[in-house]
């Protein structure tokens, strides 16, 4: 009886390692067809083998040149945010045990844009500051809601409540600058809606650097954002110091939100919906949730700018925009359902 119960489990743990590898090979294989129509689409469309052969200095000088200088970075970066914004977006629903948690809804963004904001407008000459100051905003943003939602515990609607009330304030300062500012803001404008529109080589190499050590440092939480889930108690019993664990992974998250954001502006959802997405078809351990989320962030807004800039030509839609149309009947879905966790 033993044996044969210990080779039904063994048959269930080998099924479940198989279900998500053959996940994580397609994450993948979609986000390299999201790539390839990506570099297709637009106000004049390719083939695809048009697009290779502009790879090679020997293809079309005007193909190469809308292919290699125009889509690619364009491509490029928004793989990066989308990466960064659904990596953030998962670890902060570990740390806040809520999986309606986002960079956006719970005023993280909202921070990180105050403070790039703030720079921009009232500070153009100190533009290189930028990054910077997206991350101590959004740093500042994710503590003011943690602190703000702590009674005696965490409680998920608090959280939400509370992001909601910090991302109202800090989005109405965003609003008070710019209409102190307004002879400026044209500059800021397609920031604020969050667009990759006119991202080049200089953006890409901007945001390289801090997305690799962003994503290097997410590998590094796994194992505290998965004692997390369990619950105070259990995470203390392991040996985890929970107020110290929950400052690093909330400081991870505020690192990768705030270069997303001072990178391309005010992008929402993506950090919502692909953990979600991603929980429900890898599960809750965050050692397979985690880099699954990164790639399907990353298809999810290589996707979304492609079609927005394409849907509605010859007019472009700031990808930002779409995205707030694509998520606001998934949050709506999320609350109906409760937003519970599914392992």
């Amino acid at each position: 009886m033993l044996i044969k119960e210990s080779a039904m489990n063994f048959k269930k743990t080998d099924g479940r390692a198989l279900r998500r590898f053959i996940i994580f090979m397609a994450s993948i294989a979609i986000l390299v067809l999201c790539c390839i129509l990506s570099l297709r689409m637009g106000s004049v469309k390719y083939t695809t083998r048009q697009v290779w052969s502009a790879l090679f200095p020997a293809a079309d000088i005007n193909v190469r040149n809308v292919v290699i200088n125009i889509r690619l970075p364009r491509m490029l970066t928004a793989a990066m945010v989308g990466s960064n914004l659904a990596v953030a977006g998962a670890l902060l629903q570990s740390v806040l045990r809520n999986p309606l948690a986002d960079p956006g809804i719970i005023g993280v963004s909202a921070g990180a844009g105050l403070a790039a904001v703030t720079i921009l407008l009232v500070f153009p000459g100190l533009s290189f500051l930028v990054p910077a100051g997206a991350f101590i905003g959004a740093t500042a943003a994710s503590f003011l809601v943690y602190i703000l939602a702590w009674k005696r515990g965490v409680e998920p609607i608090r959280i939400v409540l509370s992001g909601v009330a910090v991302n109202a304030v800090l989005g109405g300062g965003i609003s008070l600058l710019s209409h102190l500012y307004s002879d400026r803001i044209q500059g800021v404008l397609l920031w604020l809606n969050g667009s990759i529109a006119g991202k080049s080589w200089p953006q890409v190499k901007m945001l390289f650097p801090y997305t690799i050590i962003g994503l290097i440092l997410s590998v590094f939480c796994i194992q505290p954002a998965n004692a997390l889930q369990l619950g105070d108690n259990v995470a203390k019993n392991l040996g985890i110091r929970v107020n110290r664990t929950r400052v690093l992974l909330c400081m991870t998250a505020a690192f990768l939100s705030g270069v997303s954001v001072a990178a391309v502006g005010l992008i929402g959802f993506v950090g919502l919906m692909v953990p979600h997405i991603s929980r429900m078809l890898v599960g809750s351990d965050y050692r397979f949730m985690l880099p699954s989320s990164g790639i399907m962030g990353a298809a999810l807004l290589v996707m979304a700018d492609s079609v927005a800039r394409s849907a509605f030509s010859p007019l472009e839609l700031p990808v930002g925009i779409f995205m707030a149309v694509l998520g606001g009947p998934f949050f709506i879905f999320l609350l109906r359902k409760g937003g519970a966790y599914k392992a």
